[in-house]
C-alpha cells in the first residue's frame, strides 16, 4: 500500500519545520509525526525510517534551493554576476517560508559523524552540486583555476551561513569578500 502524496507532503513539511530548526537528532520522531498528523506506520511505509524522512526532506530542499539559484543566475547580467548569484540566491532562499536558521545540509552533516547511507547521499549531492555549479560558473572568469575559485567561494558561502548561528547576518560582508575574490586578476594567471 502506498502513501498518499498529501501525507508524504505533510511529513516532509513537518520534518523541514522541526528538524532543520531544532536539529535532527534533538527532535523526536514522535514530534514530527504529531505535527504531520501521521502514524509511525505511515512514516515507515513512506520513508523507511526517520533518517529516510530526513534524506527526503533534504532532497526536496535541495531541489527548491537549485530552483532559486537557477533563477538568480538567469537574471544576472554577466559572467561575474552569474558566479556571485549564489549569494543572491542564499538571501532569497532564506526569505522563503522554508528558510532555516542556517543551512539544513551543514546542520545535518554536523550532527552525524558517520551518517546513514540515505543521509550521506543527500549530503554528498548538495556538496557536489554546489562545487560543480560554482566551478562551471567560474570557468569564464578563472579558466583552469575555476575549481580553486569555486572552492574559495564555498568557504565564503559556508562562513556566511555559519555566522548566522552566532546571530550575525553578514550577507553584505560575504558579498564584498566574494567580489574581492572574483575580481582578483590572479585567477586569470597561469
Amino acid at each position: 500500500m502506498s502513501t498518499r502524496t498529501s501525507t508524504r507532503t505533510r511529513l516532509l513539511d513537518a520534518a523541514e519545520e522541526l528538524l532543520f530548526t531544532r536539529g535532527v537528532v534533538a527532535t523526536p520522531v514522535d514530534e514530527v509525526l504529531r505535527r504531520a498528523g501521521a502514524s509511525p506506520a505511515t512514516l515507515y511505509r513512506a520513508y523507511g525510517s526517520k533518517e529516510g524522512l530526513v534524506a527526503a526532506a533534504l532532497l526536496r530542499r535541495h531541489e527548491h534551493w537549485c530552483e532559486v539559484w537557477d533563477r538568480a543566475v538567469a537574471v544576472a547580467a554577466d559572467d561575474r554576476e552569474r558566479l556571485l548569484a549564489v549569494l543572491t540566491a542564499i538571501d532569497e532562499f532564506r526569505a522563503r517560508s522554508e528558510g532555516a536558521r542556517w543551512c539544513a545540509f551543514l546542520g545535518t552533516a554536523a550532527e552525524y559523524a558517520d551518517p546513514p547511507a540515505a543521509l550521506a547521499e543527500a549530503l554528498r549531492l548538495e556538496s557536489s552540486t554546489m562545487l560543480e555549479r560554482l566551478t562551471a560558473l567560474a570557468a569564464p572568469l578563472a579558466g583552469d583555476r575555476s575549481d580553486e575559485l569555486a572552492r574559495a567561494l564555498v568557504l565564503v558561502v559556508s562562513g556566511q551561513l555559519a555566522l548566522r548561528l552566532r546571530g550575525a547576518d553578514d550577507a553584505a560582508l560575504a558579498r564584498r569578500v566574494a567580489e574581492t575574490l572574483v575580481d582578483d586578476p590572479g585567477w586569470r594567471e597561469a
